[in-house]
């Protein structure tokens, strides 16, 4: 079976071309100890002032990424074109929304990536916000796992996770993390606010310096033996207890 090049960008000229034509790039690979000719350190130079995300990897590494002449480089094309929060926050309080968000602090498998974005459309969730790095790549798959959701549902990626969160916070939005060391669970917690809601990475959770800058650390109660939940699971449960907290509201 042939490789699908469609998201795939190799080749210094044709990245360029890519970046030049205004292409959403989800990550650069450059090899490692690649030569540093005028093409190459101008593109380098362009990937970090465009805030693109980029790592050194071993020429192993592209090349089982492709084999044709990548002259060193390999890039990612997003399936998807991301928003800017900075717009889509003002505009939800102008229409007198209560804006509920959901932050993905480095979910990196792209089945629970997608999976989530399928369950936060569906309900209403407003918008996804994910790090620039660490995140699961949003292709072909991610697209096709979350029904379509992420075509329809606003996707912002931001450089500085704390800064984000502060400004959300600033924003008049309380932050509620995902934990399973909380003492509170999300029945105890009012989520009829101006909210955001942090979902961890499948290993480690929500990063500690995210968590201390949390207005809430809320758990899922537990009644069984296993200790935790999948992530996308976990990620429908806060969902939907924040809607229905939030239609209770505006029925009563």
């Amino acid at each position: 079976m042939s490789k699908d090049y469609s998201n795939i960008i190799f080749g210094t000229r044709s990245l360029l071309e890519a970046l030049d034509a205004g292409k959403e790039i989800e990550k650069v690979m450059f090899r490692k100890g690649s030569v540093n000719s005028e093409v190459m350190e101008h593109l380098r130079r362009r990937v970090a002032d465009e805030h693109i995300p980029f790592q050194y990897v071993p020429v192993e590494k592209l090349n089982s990424v492709t084999r044709k002449n990548h002259q060193g480089v390999v890039a990612f094309v997003s399936a998807i074109s991301y928003s800017d929060i900075d717009f889509i926050l003002p505009a939800l309080f102008e229409k007198g929304k209560v804006p509920l968000l959901l932050y993905l602090d480095q979910v990196s498998d792209i089945r629970n990536f997608g999976a989530i974005a399928r369950t936060a459309e569906f309900a209403g969730v407003n918008a996804i916000i994910i790090p620039y790095r660490g995140s699961a790549l949003i292709n072909a798959d991610a697209v096709k796992t979350s029904a379509g959701a992420l075509h329809r549902i606003p996707v912002c990626r931001v450089e500085e996770p704390k800064e984000a969160i502060t400004y959300l916070k600033r924003s008049g939005l309380e932050i509620f993390a995902a934990s399973e060391k909380a003492t509170s669970n999300l029945y105890d917690v009012n989520l009829n606010v101006p909210a955001t809601i942090i979902m961890g990475s499948e290993d480690k959770g929500v990063s500690d310096s995210l968590l201390s800058l949390a207005d809430h650390e809320i758990s899922i109660p537990r009644s069984g033996s296993i200790s935790s939940l999948n992530v996308s699971v976990a990620a429908g449960i806060l969902i939907y207890e924040a809607t229905r907290q939030r239609r209770i509201a505006e029925s009563s």
